[in-house]
């Protein structure tokens, strides 16, 4: 399962279509947030392939805390969780994300420990949040890394790509090793 992970406002489709459309070709199952921007982007470059074999999952927030009964009762998703092309969505308690994505009360942790291999595209907050859970719960990660934000994050446990042809090369290595 490769967990793609990546801003939420901007699908960044230039990355997002060909990395879809790959892992499903190559029969992989995906994992992500299951909203919008590169979460919907890869999902639905993955949906398109024909005769796929793998599965789009998402792992979704809750819009508010479901800290009490009636909180519980009032349970739902953001607007737009999940994405149209989410095969099987995960609905969870969890209402936190961006810059809080690493606080206790956040599906990122759900989305990173699910993942064989993370696969990190541009992002925020929220996407830094999930490349540091990556590191810190050892998960092999690829990060696309094109324009150098993602430089503090270059070390010997990261795999930086520069092109998306290079991060497909590095995921097949790392699934060769696992």
């Amino acid at each position: 399962m490769i967990g793609v992970i990546g801003s939420g406002s901007d699908p960044c489709e230039d990355l997002s279509r060909p990395l879809g459309r790959w892992l499903a070709e190559k029969g992989f199952d995906l994992i992500n947030g299951g909203g919008p921007g590169v979460m919907a982007e890869v999902a639905r470059a993955f949906a398109s392939v024909p005769g796929r074999k793998g599965l789009c999952v998402g792992i979704l927030p809750s819009e508010r805390p479901c800290d009490s009964p009636e909180g519980r009762k009032r349970y739902r998703p953001p607007e737009g969780y999940p994405n149209r092309y989410i095969d099987i969505p995960i609905r969870t308690h969890l209402h936190l994300s961006g810059k809080s994505g690493k606080e206790i009360a956040s599906r990122n942790h759900i989305v990173v420990l699910s993942a064989d291999i993370v696969a990190a595209l541009p992002g925020g907050a929220g996407t830094r949040s999930e490349i540091e859970l990556a590191f810190e719960y050892g998960k092999p990660i690829v990060i696309l890394n094109m324009n150098g934000a993602w430089d503090e994050f270059n070390s010997a446990a990261a795999h930086m790509a520069r092109s998306i042809e290079e991060a497909f090369e590095k995921i097949e290595n790392l699934v060769a090793g696992l």
